[in-house]
């Protein structure tokens, strides 16, 4: 099976986009790895199982070339996520609030979230993709649900 670049775009570029946001914290590079990873798409000559397996391979690649880019040395000087938050809609205040904490966590555990949550993977999946064992992906989603807690709680109380 395979999607045009055109229909893969369409269908997948907004969670290329999220899952490169959420390892890069910023906008332009989260575009640049968005881009990126199409363009390996429309060069790979390669079919796919069904469209999840197309999916899981897009969401591998941005990953991997997120990780690549937050690793470059230019990358120590740019502006912070949190200039970038000011610009993202939100629906309603809580939502900004959850987003920054998840954006706060260390990387290992900020992906394996949003893969779960977002992207509604199993951890069995996740680990396929990000080339884990199972155990260490319930680790780090329990890890990073406890320090999202403590994060959320401590917000909460300092509100109080």
């Amino acid at each position: 099976m395979r999607l045009s670049a055109a229909q893969a775009y369409e269908k997948y570029a907004d969670r290329v986009f999220a899952v490169a946001f959420s390892v890069c914290r910023d906008r332009a590079d989260a575009d640049d790895v968005t881009q990126d990873t199409f363009m390996r798409y429309l060069t790979q000559d390669q079919n796919y199982r069904d469209e999840e397996h197309l999916k899981a391979w897009l969401l591998r690649v941005a990953v991997n070339r997120a990780k690549d880019l937050t690793r470059a040395f230019w990358r120590r000087n740019r502006v912070s996520w949190e200039d970038t938050m000011a610009e993202l809609p939100f629906e309603e205040p809580a939502d900004r609030d959850l987003f920054a904490a998840v954006m706060d966590l260390p990387e290992k555990y900020r992906v394996a979230i949003h893969l779960f949550y977002y992207e509604d993977y199993s951890i069995a999946q996740i680990a396929v993709l990000l080339g884990l064992r199972e155990g260490t992906v319930k680790s780090r989603l329990s890890r990073g649900r406890t320090l999202l807690k403590n994060t959320l709680m401590e917000d909460w109380n300092d509100d109080e």
